[in-house]
């Protein structure tokens, strides 16, 4: 597969589709669904949905789920061209019931659906996206109806650099979803105002501008493959400063405080992986007891996303080139934090840069 195509596969196929052909797909997702309740053949009308704005009537009763039955639900969102399509692919290929562009206010509907299918639909995840703006602002109402409802509900959304997404979206020659009569960063100026609000609540973001189709894969496989959900995960980055902040960290760590073993001779042509530089790195006065300070930082932190919900969080760790301090400190911190019984996957985005 081309580099080309690797952007082709993360729109889908690249072609348009008009609003009332979604909405008509979207129904016969939801129809196949409910047809499949309880092991029944036959198919049912799918709630109908209101062009202006009105109210939709989802069927849910005032009496709520099934508690033993409520299904995980994943909500896949994030900018144009970052890789939605391919995170949803990914949840499908390890078993999750995926619907493409389903109105929010359809969100509650669907959960229902599994709620009733006797354990056959266990985990759905919806890609929610500006193609059905209309229908926007009712994801924060089905949301709430959610949390009411007890629905334990994620949000990964998808980011990328505007470089990254121009690039994507010309090499398919395919304008921005916003853009209109304008240039194509333009429309994703909007869409990123569109979505600063939902970006906020994510309980994980992914940043795709340095990332191909496989690297997507894997890191959504990191997440969601295995077999029993942790309380937490965590993402330790390094990452060099002079490449720019990671824009999905939640936490960012400066370890430049530290002499540099860029400046020893000896240990220029390494990295933070090397026993001798992270020695070196590890002797200097203030570096052990950074690393025991910010550990027990860290379980605070950890302890509170716990009881927010939170199963997600990216720490990244940064030095000035992403080689030596990051690298090294970023490995200590990761074995912390498995020792405290957190799933950590570590990442070195700088390491092999010049």
């Amino acid at each position: 597969m081309t580099e080309r195509d690797e952007r082709k596969d993360e729109y889908g196929d690249g072609r348009e589709v008009d609003g009332r052909q979604r909405e008509e797909r979207s129904a016969r997702r939801l129809e196949d669904a409910h047809g499949d309740v309880g092991g029944r053949t036959a198919r049912h009308p799918a709630p109908a949905s209101r062009e202006d704005g009105a109210h939709v009537s989802t069927g849910i009763e005032a009496t709520g789920f099934p508690d033993a039955a409520i299904p995980e639900l994943v909500i896949i969102s994030g900018m144009s061209g970052a890789g939605r399509s391919t995170a949803a692919k990914c949840l499908e290929d390890l078993g999750w019931f995926v619907v493409d562009n389903l109105p929010p206010a359809l969100i509650p509907t669907m959960v229902e659906l599994g709620a009733r299918s006797q354990g056959n639909v266990a985990r759905i995840a919806v890609v929610v996206d500006v193609r059905g703006r209309r229908f926007f602002d009712n994801l924060r109402e089905s949301l709430a109806d959610l949390e009411a409802r007890h629905v334990t509900r994620r949000i990964v959304f998808l980011e990328s650099s505007d470089d990254a997404l121009v690039r994507r979206f010309e090499s398919v020659r395919r304008p921005h979803p916003l853009q209109g009569d304008g240039r194509i960063v333009d429309g994703i100026a909007a869409e990123r105002e569109l979505l600063r609000e939902l970006r906020g609540d994510a309980d994980l973001v992914i940043d795709t501008s340095s990332l191909n189709v496989h690297e997507l894969r894997a890191k959504m496989d990191a997440q969601f493959a295995g077999e029993e959900e942790p309380e937490l995960r965590a993402t330790v980055m390094s990452f060099g400063f002079k490449y720019g902040l990671p824009v999905d960290a939640d936490l960012v760590v400066d370890m430049r405080f530290l002499p540099n073993p860029h400046w020893v001779p000896e240990l220029r042509p390494y990295t933070g992986l090397n026993e001798e530089v992270s020695a070196y790195v590890y002797s200097q006065p203030g570096a052990k007891e950074f690393l025991d300070r910010y550990s027990e930082l860290l379980q605070l932190i950890a302890a509170g996303y716990r009881r927010e919900g939170k199963r997600y969080v990216t720490i990244a760790v940064g030095c000035t080139g992403g080689k030596h301090r990051s690298v090294a400190t970023a490995e200590k911190l990761a074995a912390r934090l498995s020792s405290q019984g957190v799933e950590t996957v570590v990442v070195h985005r700088d390491m092999g840069r010049e």
